[in-house]
C-alpha cells in the first residue's frame, strides 16, 4: 500500500519537475531539462527576451518561461511543440547560449510544426541543433502570441554519427584537384586546374588560399600555355627546395611538370613529355640523396620517372636504367601501373613503393599488384619486387590503396580498393610479430600481409572505385578508411563500421580546410568536417621542414606517444588515392589523450628529432635537425666495429641485443649513404668508396654510433 501511495505522489509531480523559471538565472540554477522527455510550460510571465532569435522583433519585446539544457554528449537534438496535444497552440521558441549576463541567438523557431489542429497551417515550433556537450542552451518560449501559454513540448536526443560533415557550397573555377599548401605558410590552399580544349590551347592553374581564420581568398589565376592537363592526377611537391611547391600534371597524353617560380608568384612548366599515358603522380626522393625526384605511373609501358640531379635539373628516365634505378619501378612492357604509393612498410626508414595494378590487357600477370622494397643496404638505389613473398601479388583490379597502422601495432597496415564489383575489397593486416630477414621477409617463410578482410568487416562497404585513403576524420586515435567518399569507421580492434549516415562525393582533395585539426574534403563543395564540435576529442598537426633531406619531409617516418593511445606511426606522402592532391602536413587524433609524451621524426637523410610534450590542438612546426635524438659525431663505447679500417665485411660487437636494430651509414658529409635492418652481426660494405664513414646503430631509444674506414 505504502509503495502504491509513493507512486500516485510521484505522477501527481512529475508535472512540477518539469516547470518552467521566470528568470535565466533561476533556469540555470534548475536545470530542469536533462534529457530525452516531455516538459510542461505553464502561464507565461517570466523576464523579456533579450532578442528574438527566431519570428519578427517586436516592441517591447516577450515575456518568456526559461529552461536550461546542459547535454551530457553529443547530441543530435530537438525540441519540439509539435505535439497532438498541442492542438491549435501557437508557439514561439528562442535559443540562447553564453550566460544570463551575456546571452547571444543560438537559433530558435516560429511555424515549423506541421500539425495544424483545426487551422489550415502549423503555429507550432521545431528546432534541431547539434548539442554540444557541457555547453548549456538556455531554451526560452515567449508569448509573442496569445494562445502560446499553456502547452507541452518534447525534447529528443539522437546520438551523433562518429563523423559529421557540413556542407558548404563554394564556387571554384576548374576542376578541383587538390588541397594543398602553395604559399609557404602550410595552410592547405584549394588548386583547380581550368582547360580549354586541347593540349595546345590555353591551360590555368587557379589557386584559393587559405587564410589564418580559414576564410579563402579570391581566386588567383596564373596562366601556363601549353600543358598537357592533369586529366587523371596531380601531385605537389618543393623539389627545388624554394619553399613553394611546385606541380606535376598526369595525363592521357603526356606528364606536365609545373615549377612555382617569383618566391610563388607565378608558374612556369619546367617538362613536358609526351607518349606518357599518366596515372598516379608523386613526389618521393627515389634515391635518398635528399632532393626529390618525380614518380609516374604510365598506364601503356613501364613507369617513368625524373631523377634530381641536385642542382634541381629533373633527368628522364623509363623502365630500368642503370643510371637511375637499376631494376626499373614496374617494367611490364603493356604498362597496367594505375595507384602508386610510396609507404614504409617493414620499419627500415626507407621509402617503399606498392603499385596498384589495373586491367587493360587478359595476361593477368598485369594485373596482380606490386611492392617494392627498398634496399639500400648496397650503398645504392635498389628496389626489388617483393609483392609475391609478401601476400600482396593480388590479382584483382585495383586503382590505389590506403595504407595506415590501422590497428596502432607500430607497422603499417593496407586496405586495397576494389574498382570492379567482382573483386571485392580487401584488409591486409601486417603481421608486426613476425621478425624480418634482412630482405624484409617473414623468418616464419609465411606472408607478411595476413588478408583479415571478411573478419574485418570491411566487405560490408559493396560500392567500388578509385579513390581509397586512410585519415583519422573522427580524431579518436584510430585511422579510418575513406573509399569513394564511403567512410569505414576504425572501432579499434582492426574492425570497422560503415558510418552510413553521410553523403559525401566519391571525389575528392582531402586537407584542413579551417586550420581546426579536423580532417575536411573539398569536391565540388566544401565538406566541413564538424565532429570537433561535440566529439572535443585532442589532436596535432605536424609541419615538416627538411634540411638535409627534402624540404617537405617527404618520406619522413613519425611516431607519437600518448599514454592512453601508445604509439601511432605516418609516412609524409605526396600523392595518395588516384586523383587528387592532398595535405602534405600530418594529422594525428589523440582522443581523449591530455598530452603527448613525445614526437619522433625519422627524415629520410637519417637524422631523428625527438620533441618531448608538445602542447597539443595545434599545428608543430618540426625542422629537421633542431631537436636532434642523435648526431652521427655522438660516439658510445658500448660499439665495437672490427676490423677497422676494413675491406669487405664489418663486425659489430655490441653489449646491447641487435635484434630488430636499424643500421645507416653516413659518409663524411653526413649524407646516409646505407640503410637497412641488420640480418646479422656483420655488414658487407665492399659497395662504398674508400673514406672514412659513421655507423649508427638505432633500436628503439637506444642510438649508438662509431666511426670506420673503408679501404
Amino acid at each position: 500500500m505504502k509503495n502504491k501511495l509513493l507512486l500516485l505522489l510521484l505522477l501527481v509531480m512529475s508535472p512540477l519537475l518539469h516547470a518552467q523559471q521566470n528568470t535565466c538565472l533561476a533556469a540555470e540554477a534548475a536545470a530542469e531539462i536533462t534529457g530525452t522527455g516531455t516538459y510542461t510550460v505553464g502561464d507565461i510571465d517570466g523576464d523579456l527576451i533579450p532578442e528574438a532569435c527566431a519570428g519578427s522583433i517586436t516592441n517591447p519585446l516577450p515575456e518568456g518561461e526559461w529552461f536550461a539544457y546542459t547535454p551530457s554528449a553529443g547530441f543530435l537534438t530537438t525540441i519540439s511543440s509539435d505535439l497532438e496535444v498541442n492542438g491549435d497552440k501557437d508557439t514561439r521558441l528562442q535559443v540562447y547560449i553564453g550566460d544570463c549576463s551575456n546571452l547571444v541567438c543560438f537559433g530558435g523557431d516560429d511555424d515549423s510544426g506541421v500539425l495544424t489542429g483545426t487551422n489550415t497551417s502549423s503555429p507550432l515550433s521545431v528546432f534541431s541543433f547539434i548539442a554540444i556537450p557541457g555547453e548549456t542552451y538556455y531554451v526560452v518560449w515567449d508569448n509573442r502570441y496569445s494562445t502560446g501559454n499553456n502547452f507541452t513540448f518534447e525534447v529528443t536526443e539522437v546520438p551523433l554519427p562518429p563523423v559529421t560533415f557540413e556542407e558548404e557550397n563554394f564556387s571554384t573555377t576548374g576542376t578541383r584537384r587538390g588541397l594543398v599548401d602553395m604559399n609557404g605558410d602550410f595552410l592547405d590552399d584549394i588548386v583547380t586546374i581550368t582547360q580549354q580544349g586541347s593540349p595546345s590551347q590555353s591551360t590555368a592553374i587557379n589557386i584559393y588560399y587559405q587564410q589564418v581564420d580559414g576564410t579563402f581568398s579570391a581566386v588567383t589565376t596564373y596562366g601556363i600555355d601549353p600543358t598537357y592537363p592533369p586529366t587523371w592526377s596531380l601531385a605537389a611537391g618543393d623539389y627545388n627546395a624554394d619553399g613553394f611547391n611546385d606541380l606535376v600534371f598526369g595525363g592521357t597524353q603526356g606528364v606536365t611538370i609545373v615549377d612555382a617560380i617569383s618566391s610563388g608568384t607565378d608558374y612556369a612548366i619546367a617538362y613536358s613529355d609526351d607518349d606518357v599515358f599518366t596515372q598516379r603522380t608523386n613526389f618521393v626522393d627515389i634515391n635518398n640523396d635528399g632532393d626529390l625526384d618525380v614518380f609516374v605511373c604510365h598506364d601503356q609501358a613501364p613507369n617513368v620517372y625524373y631523377i634530381n640531379d641536385g642542382t634541381n635539373d629533373l633527368d628522364f628516365y623509363r623502365g630500368a636504367d642503370p643510371n637511375g634505378v637499376p631494376q626499373g619501378l614496374g617494367v611490364y612492357p603493356s604498362g597496367g601501373n594505375y595507384g602508386s604509393v610510396w609507404i614504409d612498410y617493414d620499419n627500415d626508414h626507407d621509402m617503399d613503393l606498392f603499385l596498384a595494378k589495373c586491367s587493360g590487357s587478359s595476361d593477368i600477370e598485369k594485373r596482380k599488384n606490386q611492392l617494392f622494397r627498398n634496399d639500400s643496404s648496397n650503398g645504392n638505389a635498389s628496389y626489388a619486387d617483393v609483392g609475391v613473398s609478401v601476400g600482396l601479388d593480388d590479382p584483382m583490379q585495383t586503382w590505389s590503396s590506403a595504407w595506415a597502422d590501422f590497428d596502432n601495432d607500430g607497422d603499417m597496415d593496407v586496405f586495397i580498393g576494389s574498382f570492379d564489383t567482382d573483386d571485392a575489397h580487401k584488409l591486409m593486416m601486417n603481421r608486426s610479430e613476425v621478425p624480418l630477414d634482412g630482405q624484409g621477409l617473414p623468418l616464419d617463410g609465411l606472408p607478411l600481409f595476413e588478408d583479415i578482410s571478411v573478419a574485418s568487416g570491411v566487405q560490408a562497404l559493396t560500392k567500388t572505385g578509385v579513390e581509397n585513403e586512410a585519415h583519422d576524420f573522427n580524431n579518436d586515435g584510430y585511422v579510418d578508411i575513406i573509399s569513394n567518399g564511403e567512410i569505414l569507421i576504425n572501432n579499434g580492434d582492426m574492425t570497422f563500421t560503415q558510418d552510413t549516415s553521410l553523403d559525401l562525393p566519391s571525389i575528392y582533395a582531402i586537407g584542413d580546410l579551417n586550420n581546426d585539426g579536423y580532417i575536411d574534403l573539398h569536391g565540388f563543395r566544401k565538406y566541413i568536417n564538424i565532429s570537433g564540435s561535440y566529439l572535443q576529442n585532442n589532436w596535432l598537426k605536424i609541419y615538416t621542414i627538411g634540411v638535409q633531406s627534402n624540404r617537405n619531409g617527404i618520406g619522413a617516418r613519425i611516431e607519437i606517444t600518448t599514454s592512453g593511445l601508445g604509439t601511432q606511426i605516418r609516412d609524409v606522402r605526396s600523392g595518395e588515392g588516384f586523383r587528387y592532391m592532398g595535405s602534405l602536413n600530418t594529422h594525428f587524433g589523440i582522443g581523449s589523450d591530455t598530452s603527448i609524451t613525445s614526437v619522433k621524426v625519422f627524415w629520410p637523410s637519417g637524422v631523428i628529432d625527438l620533441i618531448t610534450n608538445p602542447p597539443i590542438n595545434q599545428p608543430l612546426t618540426i625542422i629537421e635537425g633542431n631537436n636532434t635524438l642523435s648526431t652521427p659525431s655522438s660516439e658510445k663505447t658500448d660499439l665495437i666495429l672490427y676490423p677497422n679500417p676494413t675491406k669487405n665485411i664489418l663486425n659489430i660487437n655490441a653489449t646491447y641485443n641487435l635484434a630488430e636494430t636499424i643500421y645507416s651509414v653516413f659518409d663524411i658529409n653526413g649524407r646516409r649513404v646505407m640503410n637497412a635492418k641488420l640480418k646479422s652481426d656483420m655488414i658487407d660494405v665492399s659497395n662504398l668508396a674508400p673514406g672514412a664513414y659513421l655507423l649508427r646503430l638505432f633500436s628503439q631509444d637506444n642510438v649508438s654510433t662509431q666511426r670506420f674506414i673503408k679501404q
